[in-house]
C-alpha cells in the first residue's frame, strides 16, 4: 500500500510520527461519538425536538433546544481540558498545545457567558462522564427542559 501523503496548511506543526497526523487528519468537530451517545440517551429518555449545531446561537451549541433556550455543549475531554478526568498534553509542541487547548478554554467560557446573557441554559456534558452514565447526563439535559426560563 503506497504512503499517503498530507497538504499541511501551516496551522499547525508537523508531527514527528507520521501515524499522528493520519490520526489527527479523522477527527471531526460534527456528529463526533459522544455527540452520537448524547443523543441516544437523550431518545432513550424520550426527549426529542433540538436542533443541531444551532447557528444563531453563540458558539454554535451541539444540541439546541431552541424554544426551551438550553444549549447542550457536548464537549471531548482532551479538546477542552476536562476538570474531572484531567487529560494529559501532548510532550511536543508544547507552546502550540497550550496555547491551542487555552484558547479553547477561553472561547468555551465566552460561549458560555454569552448564550447565558441571552437568557439560554448552559449544559455542559463532558465525554469521560458520559462514557461512565450517559443517562445522568441525559436526566441534566431534561431537568433543563422541565424548569422554567433561565434567570427566573
Amino acid at each position: 500500500m503506497a504512503e499517503r501523503t498530507y497538504i499541511r496548511d501551516g496551522r499547525s506543526p508537523v508531527p514527528k510520527d507520521s501515524r499522528v497526523s493520519e490520526q489527527m487528519s479523522r477527527i471531526r468537530s460534527k456528529n463526533t461519538k459522544p455527540e452520537r451517545w448524547m443523543r441516544a440517551a437523550l431518545t432513550a429518555l424520550g426527549i426529542r425536538g433540538y436542533r443541531l449545531n444551532y447557528a444563531k446561537a453563540a458558539g454554535k451549541p451541539d444540541i439546541a433546544f431552541v424554544g426551551r433556550k438550553v444549549a447542550v455543549f457536548v464537549h471531548g475531554c482532551f479538546w477542552h481540558c476536562c476538570p474531572h478526568c484531567q487529560p494529559r498534553r501532548p510532550k511536543t509542541h508544547t507552546d502550540f498545545w497550550d496555547l491551542k487547548l487555552d484558547r479553547n478554554m477561553q472561547r468555551d467560557r465566552h460561549h458560555a457567558r454569552a448564550l447565558r446573557k441571552e437568557g439560554w441554559r448552559v449544559i455542559t456534558v463532558w465525554e469521560c462522564r458520559l462514557k461512565k452514565d450517559p443517562q445522568a447526563q441525559a436526566r441534566r439535559v431534561r431537568k433543563a427542559l422541565q424548569a422554567g426560563p433561565a434567570g427566573r
